[in-house]
């Protein structure tokens, strides 16, 4: 089922039972070799299935319950699975299996029992292409994800690690997918293969390239195809006049559906407030700091007044001393902050009020949700510039003056008394070193 055109392959469409798959006609001959694909996976349903695989194997897998390609394959398989048939809520995800060539490959439960690495990540419906790159280097596959969230093709992320894979030294690359009872597009945009050599070695040259002759073949099997399937869009559009421009899937749903698939529109929104949620946690975890902040200030200021009251008269009389001036000052500088921190407490509680008015249900307008947007960014500022402005008031430098320092407390241990102590405390330090040591070593001998 799968459908070439002149930028990209759609391996499968969104129709349910589909199966496609695209393969090399040559075999790779790399020792070591890395791949980097990129594809979308696009769908109506916020449920998506059944998924798509990358392969290496040492036959072509054509078709097949695995995906879209054959099972008892002979290497590799990059499963990213987008339906969760054990129900342990772990999908979309990406999953590793290795074949020998007499496994069967576990549908039910994900492959969970036969994975060899695995992560879970979303690649379905993301704004920018799902980009992979897979490397197989001295026995060792490694696998790195771009999520599509932005448009840097570099911002890639670890995923997943094999060590100790022995794989075909020569085999079909290859990429395939199914749908099922639920359906997605899959389409695939680029997939590149490189060489990799051990550092110091020079590249091997390669025997021959493809004979003119071949690509020649190959440019006119593609040019017939692409005929007909041109053919095929313009009776299909003759048949079906009342579907023109309609995008996806032309079959009639049932009502019960509905609930299951969402528009473009619903997607932007339901993106929106997840936006605004998380916003909205961040702006309460620092309204919850603020406040802590404001009872420490509150009772700084309070010990301090206290602390004036007692010893107010004794501290004119003393010589290298605070004068009263000078707590008085220390005084106004923390009601000062206590102040600020109010200003910016009133507003984080603007801020969450706009994002609550924008949260609910009436306020969905294209304009208002970009005004709440705009005033949010604005009380943040706010809040920024004046927590900078109390770091800067905060910052401890050598003019302001130290509080006073209180009298040395006497001691209620002797020498002798600590000297003991001390004596004590390192024999039983010495016998639990060495009882642990006796412990290590018998433990030791069952191994």
């Amino acid at each position: 089922d799968a459908i070439p055109s002149a930028d990209q392959i759609r391996i499968t469409t969104s129709l349910k039972s589909q199966k496609g798959s695209v393969w090399t006609k040559n075999k790779s001959i790399f020792e070591y070799w890395e791949v980097e694909v990129t594809f979308r996976v696009t769908g109506r349903g916020r449920i998506g299935a059944d998924g798509l695989a990358i392969w290496f194997t040492e036959e072509q897998g054509l078709e097949g319950p695995v995906f879209g390609a054959a099972d008892k394959w002979n290497g590799v398989g990059i499963f990213f699975d987008s339906f969760d048939n054990d129900g342990k809520k772990n999908n979309p995800g990406v999953i590793v299996v290795g074949n020998n060539g007499k496994l069967l490959y576990d549908h039910q439960n994900d492959g969970s029992t036969q994975a060899l690495a695995s992560c879970q990540r979303d690649f379905r419906n993301k704004p920018y292409p799902v980009r992979v790159k897979i490397t197989y280097y001295q026995k060792t596959l490694t696998v790195l994800i771009n999520n599509g969230f932005t448009p840097d093709k570099e911002d890639y992320e670890f995923c997943a690690k094999v060590e100790d894979m022995v794989l075909p030294s020569q085999g079909y690359f290859g990429i395939s997918a199914a749908t099922g009872g639920l359906a997605d597009d899959h389409d695939v945009l680029s997939f590149l293969t490189f060489q990799l050599t051990e550092p110091g070695k020079e590249a091997p040259t390669p025997d021959a390239e493809i004979p003119q002759k071949d690509k020649e073949k190959y440019q006119e099997e593609f040019e017939h195809f692409q005929q007909e399937l041109d053919k095929k869009k313009e009776e299909f559009q003759k048949e079906h006049p009342d579907v023109q421009g309609q995008p996806g899937n032309p079959c009639v749903f049932s009502l019960a559906a509905d609930d299951v698939f969402e528009t473009v529109s619903d997607r932007e929104l339901r993106q929106i407030f997840e936006g605004q949620n998380r916003i909205h946690l961040e702006i309460k975890q620092l309204n919850r700091q603020l406040d802590m902040i404001l009872d420490e200030q509150r009772k700084y200021v309070s010990a301090v007044t206290e602390e004036i009251a007692k010893r107010g008269a004794g501290f004119a009389g003393q010589q290298g001393q605070v004068s009263q001036q000078e707590i008085e000052t220390v005084v106004k500088t923390q009601e000062e902050v206590i102040r600020q921190v109010k200003e910016i407490r009133s507003s984080v509680t603007d801020a969450l009020r706009s994002i609550s008015g924008a949260q609910h249900p009436g306020s969905a307008g294209v304009y208002e949700t970009t005004q709440h947007f705009n005033d949010i960014k604005e009380h943040l500022h706010v809040v920024k510039r004046d927590i900078e402005h109390l770091v800067q008031r905060n910052t401890p430098s050598s003019e302001k003056q130290k509080c006073p320092e209180l009298p040395p407390f006497p001691s209620c241990l002797s020498t002798m008394h600590f000297f003991i102590f001390v004596a004590v405390q390192t024999v039983l330090f010495i016998g639990y070193v060495m009882y642990r040591s006796q412990q290590e070593a018998a433990a030791k001998k069952f191994f």
